[in-house]
């Protein structure tokens, strides 16, 4: 599936590498044109933009994407796993090369890295268990003292309930799976995460009684999250986005995650 996707756009995308690079202006391009490697770290527990199948490798819209820019760019494709509160500290450090787990574009990360994108737009919704959660249309809703809520650390979904819910208590998860696993434990009254995580749980737990809104309560752009300072790697994965958006590649990955729940049987 992802090799028919990626020959509608791979030979117009794909461009001789330079065989210099100003370190300065370009340290990280230079380290991926060096080693011939593309570092991408994710969470692996993000479904469906990533998230590790039975045979444990790490699957999803933004696997298959890094394995786009890897090919596009003639690198092979190193996907490194770990918690997402550590994500940024790992592009920092130069661990990797970029971060793709669902990060939302703010200020704030802003301040210390450089965005492409974005390649999807999502927004703040809950998980719940509860009928009259699920039919929250106000931020009052969910900021009450007698309501649980967990977020992923060190993520926007902590900053929103911190933001629009400082009643509430805030629990702080590592993954989403193990969000999930509260909500259905009935250990938290609701998840707070990007709505298509929580369409996605009541789409794989289908008997459970998880619910969640219809309308998430905020719009948020995610997008590729590269090294400050290197306007020419940010410039290279620009084009390639713009590229994949034209050409219809990006809506066919989202319809592929979002819509088509064949893959669900790849999943532990």
């Amino acid at each position: 599936m992802l090799r028919s996707l990626s020959s509608l756009i791979v030979s117009a995308l794909l461009i001789a590498i330079p065989g210099a690079v100003g370190a300065g202006d370009a340290p990280g391009l230079a380290h991926i044109i060096k080693t011939r490697e593309l570092r991408v770290a994710m969470s692996g527990g993000q479904p469906p933009l990533n998230m590790k199948s039975k045979a444990g490798d790490i699957i999803g819209l933004e696997a298959d994407l890094a394995a786009l820019l890897a090919e596009a760019m003639g690198v092979k494709l190193l996907i490194v796993e770990k918690p997402f509160p550590q994500l940024l500290g790992a592009l920092q450090k130069k661990e990797v090369d970029m971060v793709m787990s669902g990060m939302t574009m703010t200020v704030q990360r802003n301040l210390v890295a450089a965005f492409a994108g974005p390649y999807l737009v999502s927004g703040k919704s809950i998980l719940t268990k509860s009928s009259a959660l699920a039919r929250a249309d106000a931020l009052e809703d969910i900021n009450m003292a007698e309501l649980k809520l967990a977020a992923l650390e060190n993520s926007t979904s902590q900053s929103f309930v911190e933001l629009v819910a400082p009643e509430a208590k805030l629990v702080k998860i590592q993954s989403y799976d193990e969000g999930v696993e509260m909500v259905l434990k009935d250990e938290v009254d609701a998840l707070v995460a990007d709505h298509p995580i929580c369409a996605l749980s009541v789409l794989r737990y289908p008997d459970k009684g998880l619910a969640t809104l219809n309308t998430p309560f905020t719009v948020e752009p995610i997008g590729i999250v590269l090294p400050a300072g290197d306007p020419l790697l940010v410039n290279l994965v620009e084009n390639y986005l713009a590229g994949m958006e034209t050409s219809g590649l990006l809506e066919r990955l989202r319809t592929r995650w979002f819509e088509d729940a064949s893959w669900l049987d790849q999943l532990p």
